[in-house]
């Protein structure tokens, strides 16, 4: 049996996806992902692009469900209806720049487009948000990215880590 390390949440966003026009296929990539690198995926939601209840569900899988980190996917880009990262800031305590800008600074050596995520990252008391995009190549890629360099992150967020000092 495996063990697992952190709890996740991964939440899809997409108005089709949430209508079933469309298969949420960046989900289960982010998920099988994030198994694959020993994290206990204890939810996964699908929502449409809507502020509010994006910021619900952040807000309940922070404090009620104690996830270690939330990855969403979608409504990062410049549509009307993208509003992942207004309602992932919404609920932020702290800013997590460095994240949301080596996805973006690796995603530019495959895409000149990557400059057009609005993606951010944040923490909401002892949780870490990630916003991915809606396409699952390049949520992949951008997950592949920063993964490697999380754990550490959520060692020191959770209490579960020492500090650093190299």
């Amino acid at each position: 049996m495996a063990v697992y390390r952190w709890k996740a949440a991964v939440v899809t966003l997409s108005d089709k996806g949430f209508a079933g026009e469309r298969e949420d296929r960046s989900g289960p990539l982010i998920s099988r992902m994030l198994a694959d690198a020993g994290y206990d995926i204890q939810r996964t939601v699908l929502l449409p692009d809507d502020r509010e209840e994006i910021e619900k569900c952040l807000c309940r899988l922070c404090d009620e469900y104690k996830m270690d980190v939330i990855f969403t996917t979608g409504g990062t880009g410049f549509a009307p209806r993208d509003c992942t990262p207004e309602a992932t800031m919404a609920v932020a305590e702290r800013n997590v720049p460095g994240i949301a800008e080596a996805m973006r600074l690796a995603s530019l050596k495959i895409t000149p487009r990557a400059m057009l995520s609005r993606g951010v990252s944040v923490i909401r008391g002892q949780t870490l948000i990630v916003n991915l995009p809606g396409s699952p190549k390049a949520a992949g890629e951008n997950l592949a990215a920063v993964l490697p360099a999380l754990e550490h992150g959520l060692e020191i967020l959770t209490g579960r880590g020492g500090e650093c000092g190299r």
